[in-house]
């Protein structure tokens, strides 16, 4: 498996070429995309888990589409630091891909990232609860990404 840094992810991906992020659910994987200055992240999409290859195989077909070079997986930490179940749980989906196809994989510590998405969803943007739903998985997927963007930024590494 090719994890990286998110250091080593910027060194051994094309330059002008986007990454995509994903917030591993248990029944959804959210989906965004950067654009190709890796400055901003965008939703892109949620793929209902099905069988894992058919979820790879999607994944990898939305890559191509956007010529994307990189993952950011967010990475749920148990608030202390440490990685429990879940954690694990998206360490496997890496692996995983791995085997289906190479691709470079940098972990963003995700913890509270659904949270402060649902918060916003509701206490700016007003959302419903169904409509809420709807879109939280691919914008924890972009608050994600775009954390490990702004990351690169303030090191002045992106």
């Amino acid at each position: 498996m090719t994890v990286v840094s998110l250091q080593d992810l910027t060194a051994q991906t094309p330059q002008g070429t986007p990454w995509f992020g994903l917030d591993l659910g248990e029944r959804t994987i959210g989906v965004a995309a950067s654009d190709a200055t890796r400055m901003i992240a965008s939703p892109l999409e949620v793929i209902r888990k099905t069988k894992f290859t058919d979820d790879a195989n999607r994944l990898f077909k939305l890559m191509d589409q956007r010529g994307a070079t990189g993952l950011v997986i967010g990475l749920p930490l148990n608030m202390d630091g440490t990685e429990g179940p879940r954690a694990q749980s998206c360490r496997a989906f890496a692996r995983n891909l791995e085997r289906i196809r190479p691709v470079l994989v940098a972990f963003q510590d995700e913890r509270l990232s659904t949270a402060a998405v649902e918060r916003f969803l509701v206490e700016d943007l007003d959302l419903s609860r169904k409509r809420r739903a709807e879109v939280v998985d691919r914008n924890a997927a972009a608050f994600i990404l775009q954390g490990a963007l702004d990351r690169l930024g303030w090191t002045g590494v992106g």
